[in-house]
């Protein structure tokens, strides 16, 4: 698996970047970044992908303030499922934001059935339930995770 800056020209991003925002879209508190804000000055989008060039995944880290993070938009393509695409691309992340100086990552995700899996794979790599950062609100369908990264 390769893992690079995103190419928003090439339509297998653009594709699955939609396939993601349907699929976030499910829940009405969603914050999933469309196209435009994934490729805002303050985020970087990064994909995965096989060594047959085929489009595995994607995540995107935005800074928030010089000290820390935020994990956007981590997907991975239907047909890559259960191959370490998302572990990859976080750790990949984690790397990024360490080099950049940050030390915290945060995200944001939801406690629904369809997230579940999203939720044990970043308490697996060491991320810790926390309240509502940035302009984030509480409901009852959003959780908050962060990670000190420091080395």
């Amino acid at each position: 698996m390769q893992i690079s800056l995103a190419d928003f020209e090439a339509e297998d991003v653009q594709d699955l970047i939609q396939t993601y925002l349907a699929f976030a879209s499910q829940d009405a508190c969603s914050h999933a970044l469309g196209l435009s804000a994934l490729q805002a000055p303050d985020v970087q989008m990064f994909v995965a992908r096989n060594s047959a060039g085929e489009l595995m995944g994607c995540a995107a880290l935005k800074t928030l303030d010089k000290g820390s993070g935020e994990i956007k938009s981590v997907c991975t393509h239907d047909q890559h499922l259960r191959k370490g695409v998302s572990r990859a691309l976080i750790t990949y992340l984690e790397t990024v934001a360490d080099r950049s100086g940050l030390k915290y990552l945060y995200l944001e995700t939801h406690n629904t059935p369809p997230y579940a899996a999203a939720c044990r794979l970043y308490e697996n790599l060491g991320f810790a339930y926390c309240g509502p950062f940035g302009d984030y609100v509480q409901n009852p369908r959003n959780v908050f995770m962060m990670k000190d990264i420091r080395s």
